[in-house]
């Protein structure tokens, strides 16, 4: 591994500075993705600028009227999962936050980092894209169904950093996850949510290109929210995921499996392995 320079800003500011300065700097925060990537070879940063001792950048409220919830992209998986105000308004959420990893990754990972990465195989990305979240950044605010744009890739500009996630609260949301033994990362996750305005179903895990929503689906559950309407659909394969967990036919399956989980188990979290 090269020489690495480890920098800490006290500011958001302050680090877009130092990564303008720096042309092969990275962004840390949990490290969960990119720390892997530099043990591989795959990322070579020369200095890493560490964004979780900036104030303001962690902490989870509530909007007035329980319209909305706010995650700082800071906080850490442990803090969303044992939080009275995400389990009181999205318990799928904080469910969904307690699933991921182990303890350690729980208390090191951060909402913010699995949402820059866009890992295909990351939880929150499911999460974000069911419930229709918004991404704010330094810079202005991305719907979700245009901030996930392909595998391990954004909407994020070079240099942009993540301030927020804001969340609708919803109706009620559940969510699924077939997981790999040894790394506990989805093989498969479902992320299923009810608005005011229809289903929205969210994949992880599965899709050549990352996160994914299931229109399908969805515009059955929009119609007879149940899992029988479920029954005789299917999820083409050809765009899906082929590794040592699963096959692309293996994944469709899956993903029908647990989407009727999600569906019946509306406010929870329904792990598999």
């Amino acid at each position: 591994m090269n020489p690495i320079t480890y920098l800490r800003p006290g500011s958001v500011d302050e680090a877009t500075r130092l990564r303008a300065d720096f042309e092969e700097a990275k962004y840390l925060s949990g490290g969960h993705t990119l720390l892997p990537s530099m043990k591989q070879g795959l990322a070579r940063p020369s200095h890493l600028i560490d964004l979780t001792a900036i104030p303001g950048l962690r902490g989870i409220a509530v909007e007035a009227g329980d319209a909305a919830l706010t995650i700082g992209a800071a906080t850490r998986h442990v803090e969303v999962a044992s939080s009275a105000d995400v389990l009181r308004v999205v318990p799928a959420l904080a469910g969904l936050a307690g699933s991921i990893g182990d303890r350690q990754v729980r208390n090191r990972g951060t909402i913010g980092g699995s949402v820059a990465n866009n890992d295909p195989s990351a939880d929150y990305p499911a999460g974000l894209l069911g419930l229709g979240a918004t991404v704010v950044t330094n810079q202005r605010e991305i719907p979700a169904d245009e901030y996930f744009v392909g595998l391990f890739d954004t909407a994020l500009e070079p240099g942009e950093v993540i301030v927020r996630v804001r969340l609708p609260v919803p109706l009620a949301a559940g969510y699924a996850k077939f997981r790999s033994a040894a790394s506990r990362y989805s093989v498969v996750g479902v992320f299923v949510v009810r608005t005011p305005q229809g289903v929205r179903v969210a994949v992880t895990g599965a899709g050549e290109g990352g996160v994914f929503r299931a229109t399908a689906l969805e515009a059955a559950l929009s119609a007879n929210f149940s899992a029988e309407a479920l029954a005789g659909l299917s999820i083409d394969s050809g765009a899906l995921l082929r590794d040592m967990n699963a096959t692309p036919e293996y994944r469709a399956n899956l993903i029908m499996v647990m989407a009727r989980h999600a569906v019946n188990n509306m406010g929870r979290v329904s792990m598999y392995k």
